[in-house]
C-alpha cells in the first residue's frame, strides 16, 4: 500500500514556471490529509523550497523534506535533521582542478548556502536555480575547512556535454554525478542520491520502499525512481528516464501528477 509520495520538484511538481499549480495543490492536500506522506525531494536547502512546503501545508510535526539529493533529511515542523552526510573541504580538490583546467565554473554548497568560487570563470547558478537561497563569493582557497554537501557546475547544456565526456576517469569515480537540469551538473558523495534519504525517512515511520510512490523527470531521480514501489515519470523527460520508471504521466505544464494521483487513488 502506497503511504508515502515523493515528488521532485524542477520539471516534476512544479511548472515551467517554478510555480506548484493549483490542481497539482489541491490533489496532493487531499491526500495528506488522508494521512498520506507528502515529500519534496531535492537538491536544494529546505529555506530555498520553503515556499513550495508551506503551500502544500507540509508543517506538521510528521512531515519532512528530503534535501540535497537525500544529503539530508530534515522535519519542516522545527527544521530538526533526521539524517546528514557530506563531503569534506579536500573531497572537491579533483573536480575544482578539473573546472580550473578547463574553464569551467563551480560553486561549493554547504548545508545552509552557496559558495561562488571568484577564482574560476563566473558560474551561471543562481539565475539558473532562481531561488531563495544565500551565495557568497570566494576563493576555493579561502573555503572553510567544514563540512560540505555537493558541488555544483552550472553552464550552457552544450557545455556541460563536452563536460562529461572529456572528465578524466579519476573525476568521474570521486562523485556521484548527474545532471538535475540541462545547465546543472551536480557532484555529490558517491553513493549518495535521493533513495538514500527516503530510506532512512522510511525507516523513521516504520515503511520500506514498497510503501513508496516517487515522481521525477531527471538524473538525480533515478534511484528514488528504481527503488519505489510505483516509479512515475514526467512526459517531459527523457527517453531514457523513462525507461527506468513503471509509468508515465503528462508533462510538468499539464498538471502530471496529479492527474496521475487522482486517477491511481480515485480521487
Amino acid at each position: 500500500m502506497i503511504k508515502m509520495i515523493a515528488l521532485d520538484l524542477d520539471n516534476t511538481l512544479l511548472n515551467s514556471k517554478k510555480k506548484i499549480s493549483l490542481q497539482n495543490e489541491k490533489t496532493l492536500k487531499e491526500l495528506h490529509k488522508k494521512g498520506i506522506k507528502v515529500v519534496l525531494c531535492t537538491g536544494r536547502p529546505i529555506n530555498a523550497v520553503w515556499p513550495y512546503v508551506k503551500q502544500l501545508g507540509s508543517v506538521t510535526e510528521d512531515d519532512y523534506t528530503i534535501t540535497f539529493n537525500g544529503a539530508m533529511v530534515i522535519r519542516n515542523y522545527d527544521k530538526d535533521i533526521l539524517f546528514k552526510d557530506g563531503l569534506k573541504l579536500k573531497d572537491f580538490n579533483l573536480v575544482h582542478e578539473f573546472a580550473e583546467q578547463n574553464n569551467l565554473p563551480l560553486d561549493i554548497l554547504d548545508f545552509t548556502q552557496v559558495y561562488e568560487l571568484t577564482d574560476l570563470v563566473k558560474s551561471t547558478y543562481k539565475e539558473v536555480l532562481n531561488a531563495n537561497l544565500q551565495f557568497e563569493d570566494i576563493s576555493f582557497n579561502d573555503l572553510p575547512n567544514q563540512e560540505y554537501s555537493k558541488a555544483i557546475m552550472s553552464e550552457q547544456a552544450n557545455k556541460l556535454d563536452w563536460a562529461i565526456h572529456n572528465m578524466p576517469d579519476q573525476v568521474k569515480n570521486n562523485y556521484h554525478i548527474v545532471r538535475s537540469q540541462p545547465k546543472i551538473m551536480e557532484f555529490i558523495k558517491k553513493g549518495m542520491d535521493k533513495s538514500v534519504g527516503l530510506e532512512h525517512l522510511l525507516n523513521h515511520f516504520d515503511l520500506n520502499f514498497s510503501n513508496l510512490m516517487a515522481f521525477g523527470d531527471a538524473e538525480n531521480d533515478i534511484g528514488m525512481l528504481k527503488n519505489a514501489h510505483l516509479g512515475v515519470v514526467m512526459d517531459n523527460a527523457k527517453d531514457d528516464i523513462k525507461s527506468i520508471g513503471n509509468d508515465v504521466t503528462l508533462d510538468h505544464d499539464e498538471d502530471g501528477v496529479a492527474v496521475y494521483l487522482r486517477k491511481y487513488f480515485d480521487l
